[in-house]
């Protein structure tokens, strides 16, 4: 095995130097303070999960979790969702709280890349779980919600996008089986569309049925879109989900964020366990979604304690990029310069601009070398005692 040079790192893991920590902490906390305005309790779970718990239900596939062993050789993951494991909090330590319960996160998971090609391993997110609560009051609570954390963090323009899961299982299901279903749903997830009508064209289908589902591909667009593609279906699950997606519309409106929204029928995830209503937001000028989410039904009954639950996650470096957040002014920077003889001096005159809010470094001087000049430009004021005090 090849020795990895001094500065490599691993595969889509990375620095985050200070400015971008900065940007990153402010957007979070934003967001996290609405999360708070809504009732949503903030949570940490561990980065080290058993596989046979968490990993056996995560939505993320096997091969792109990071394992471990413990000393009992066990099987770990590092966190590879936040879902999965506030699952199993809800169904052991709080599995005495009544529902429905609401919590927020904040943290990092991990999910392996085979080439980097520019792509992370390690991604911050924040986001909330609604567990307890059924549709359509709480796909309406979390897609408000999720609207007014983008719009906290002073995104210029974005759209949520909303599918359901469940009408495109029930519509695949009437006309094909499973294996062909999962080549479509492949198709959309990677929204290779011509690939999609090419399955459709050549598959077995009626004349009917190939219309039906190339019309799919169309079923974009505000209310009156839902209403002519719901016309278009027969199968009583099918009506069902449209019938949802239409009651989830009347509580959106009551919110006030319609405008924000759009329907996009042919949306779907590539995390197996949602069951209905799935939503994604875009931004202008962003190639990849700022989060999703969705209602997940299934998924807590795996730990025992079974629950309806919708939730969303946020991507915080994504959002970085395109958010017009100010950071806080920043405390005054002052560098305060000494010799050995001055040690004292120094130390209390540092303790008294702190108290009054000042940023202040201490550095004890050898020599006053031109170097120093060049760093001390990084700051606000510079005191140098060596010379009896003063401002520079």
């Amino acid at each position: 095995m090849s020795k990895p040079f001094v500065f490599e790192k691993p595969l889509g893991m990375r620095d985050v130097l200070p400015d971008l920590v900065k940007q990153k902490q402010q957007v979070v906390q934003t967001i996290q303070r609405v999360f708070e305005r809504w009732g949503y309790a903030q949570i940490e779970t561990p980065t080290l999960e058993y596989f046979d718990t968490v990993g056996g239900v995560s939505p993320t596939i096997e091969k792109k979790m990071f394992k471990l062993l413990d000393r009992s050789g066990r099987t770990l993951v590092l966190r590879p969702d936040f879902t999965a494991p506030i699952a199993r909090v809800v169904s052991s330590i709080l599995k005495e709280e009544p529902f429905p319960i609401r919590l927020s996160y904040q943290g990092h998971v991990y999910r392996a890349q085979e080439k980097e090609a520019g792509r992370n391993a390690e991604f911050p997110e924040v986001g909330i779980e609604l567990i307890g609560e059924e549709a359509p009051d709480a796909d309406a609570e979390v897609i408000a919600l999720a609207i007014e954390a983008v719009q906290a963090v002073e995104i210029p323009s974005f759209k949520l996008a909303i599918g359901h899961i469940g009408l495109l299982n029930a519509l695949f299901a009437e006309v094909m089986d499973e294996a062909r279903a999962k080549t479509l749903r492949a198709c959309l997830h990677q929204k290779d569309y011509v690939g999609y009508r090419s399955q459709v064209e050549q598959g077995p289908f009626t004349d009917g049925e190939k219309a039906l589902l190339l019309s799919l591909l169309h079923w974009r667009g505000d209310m009156i879109q839902l209403q002519q593609a719901k016309e278009a279906v027969s199968g009583t699950k099918v009506k069902q989900a449209f019938h949802e997606l239409e009651e989830l519309w009347t509580c959106l409106e009551l919110y006030g964020v319609t405008s924000h929204l759009l329907f996009d029928l042919s949306l779907l995830s590539h995390r197996a366990y949602y069951t209905g209503v799935f939503f994604e937001i875009y931004a202008s000028g962003l190639g990849f979604p700022l989060g999703s989410g969705g209602r997940y039904d299934h998924l807590v009954g795996q730990f025992g304690r079974p629950a309806p639950a919708t939730g969303f996650t946020l991507k915080a470096d994504r959002i970085i990029e395109t958010s017009r957040l100010s950071l806080p002014a920043q405390p005054r920077r002052v560098l305060i310069t000494y010799t050995s003889r001055e040690r004292e001096q120094a130390v209390h005159l540092a303790r008294e601009r702190r108290q009054k809010g000042e940023q202040v470094t201490l550095h004890r001087l050898a020599e006053d070398s031109g170097e120093l000049k060049e760093a001390a430009r990084r700051f606000d004021e510079w005191v140098r005692l060596e010379q009896g005090g003063g401002a520079v």
